[in-house]
């Protein structure tokens, strides 16, 4: 039976480089290895321009009917100024609550080839493998109450509320501690409980579903600690289970160790592994539709569609291994070029995985 799939292009960067990945997912479509029926959607700004709103309803309802989303990036300066609740970051996020998309993988992985286009010295990232588990639906990105106030003496305040429940926490170490085991069973979870009762509390969580795998070891670290190793010695970790604000942080941190975050795709995954899939960059508006963005992240997170939604994970294998060959074969866009290897544009690379399929 076809698999659906919604194909959200959105802002800026993202029209150009969820192409290439379409490219991809048709080249496999054409050799009938593959059987998807694509649809394409409105989100973010796009949504907003066309529709008043980042999410119309008629996307809401495409993305519960599909088996998986391919999302390009949302988001521009020109809508900075809009209410809050018209601005495109919303349709994101209303995507991962209203599907319950709780858990983000976001790997963290070096292609050998690009070892010298990293921000660290080729022997601290060399063999670099880390996979890090966010928490995506709660914490203070949606917490309540939230908003701007002005005090009695005028002064204008604002406030965000930083909170988790036993629950959320407990079913998103579960997804850090069965992926470990797939991997090499160690688990970092990143917390301030030194300063913040939330995240004393996930410590406390955390190390009770220890118990539930005791091939798995476990470590506790500090936000502010665990930024510093990331950058000293990144080869220490192997998953590392963040909350939904110290994720989005650590994982861009983690991105510049692969050479590029266009390197960097990621899952956002419900608890029957309905996901949508995306790039963890943004959308890079000073770039747009000049042909020069880096698709691979999102040619990347289509193979962990194929993995993760779709039961094709032979499939996804031979897309990363044909990013891998053209990484061979010395083809580089403009954000991971280095001297000695050759420049091309978004379009000649997404050209480029489909010839090495």
């Amino acid at each position: 039976m076809s698999k659906k799939v919604l194909i959200l292009p959105g802002d800026g960067i993202g029209p150009e480089i969820t192409a290439q990945a379409v490219k991809v997912l048709n080249r496999l479509k054409e050799e009938g290895a593959l059987d998807i029926e694509m649809q394409e959607g409105l989100v973010g700004g796009a949504a907003y321009d066309e529709t008043g709103s980042p999410l119309p309803e008629e996307t809401m309802a495409a993305a519960r009917e599909a088996d998986a989303i391919l999302l390009g990036a949302v988001g521009g300066p020109q809508y900075d100024s809009l209410p809050r609740d018209k601005r495109p970051e919303k349709g994101l996020l209303g995507l991962r609550s209203g599907l319950e998309l709780f858990a983000n993988l976001r790997p963290a992985m070096l292609y050998p080839q690009l070892a010298h286009a990293s921000s660290l010295k080729p022997e601290v990232v060399s063999g670099l493998d880390i996979l890090i588990v966010r928490e995506l639906t709660g914490g203070i990105y949606f917490g309540q109450p939230r908003g701007i106030r002005t005090l009695d003496n005028g002064e204008r305040e604002g406030f965000n509320t930083y909170v988790y429940s036993e629950s959320e926490i407990r079913r998103i170490a579960h997804v850090a501690f069965q992926a470990a085991q797939k991997r090499n069973n160690k688990v970092t979870s990143i917390d301030k409980s030194n300063v913040l009762e939330v995240t004393e509390l996930w410590k406390e969580v955390v190390t009770e579903v220890a118990k539930e795998y005791p091939d798995v070891e476990l470590e506790h670290m500090l936000v502010d600690n665990a930024a510093m190793q990331l950058v000293r010695w990144p080869k220490q970790f192997d998953v590392m289970l963040t909350g939904n604000m110290f994720g989005d942080i650590l994982s861009d941190e983690a991105s510049m160790l692969t050479g590029s975050i266009g390197m960097l795709p990621s899952a956002s995954l419900n608890s029957e592994n309905k996901g949508m899939y995306e790039p963890s960059h943004g959308s890079a508006p000073d770039i747009a539709g000049q042909d020069i963005a880096n698709p691979l992240a999102t040619i990347l997170s289509a193979a962990m569609m194929l993995r993760y939604s779709l039961g094709a994970p032979e499939l996804a294998d031979r897309i990363e291994q044909a990013v891998s060959k053209v990484l061979d074969q010395g083809l580089r866009t403009a954000d991971i070029w280095t001297e000695g290897t050759e420049k091309v544009s978004c379009s000649a690379m997404g050209d480029a995985v489909v010839a090495a399929l």
